[in-house]
């Protein structure tokens, strides 16, 4: 799988929220489960779907779509907030 960005909004990204799109990739790429969510309320001009799960540094909340069947593109990536923390730790509870 590739996983791609646009340059300059992984900068505004990083300036921002502290989490670079290089980093944010290895929610993808690591092989470690995450909770996936339709993001039904962004999703008129693409399908965008919502990512949570663990880095290195913490866990995440990473907004993408995918462009086919190999590449995903990251649009948004974030530390995740307590409530998502608390979706995630319910969605491994329930998928062990």
């Amino acid at each position: 799988m590739k996983v791609a960005w646009d340059a300059a909004k992984n900068l505004a990204n990083q300036r921002k929220h502290d989490l670079a799109f290089e980093e944010a990739q290895e929610l993808f790429l690591s092989g470690r489960d995450y909770l996936e969510i339709f993001d039904d309320a962004h999703s008129n001009l693409e399908d965008r779907l919502i990512a949570i799960g663990p880095i290195a540094r913490g866990l995440v909340l990473v907004v993408w779509t995918e462009r086919d069947e190999d590449t995903i593109r990251i649009i948004s990536a974030r530390w995740a907030t307590k409530r998502e923390r608390s979706l995630y730790a319910n969605y491994l509870k329930e998928n062990q």
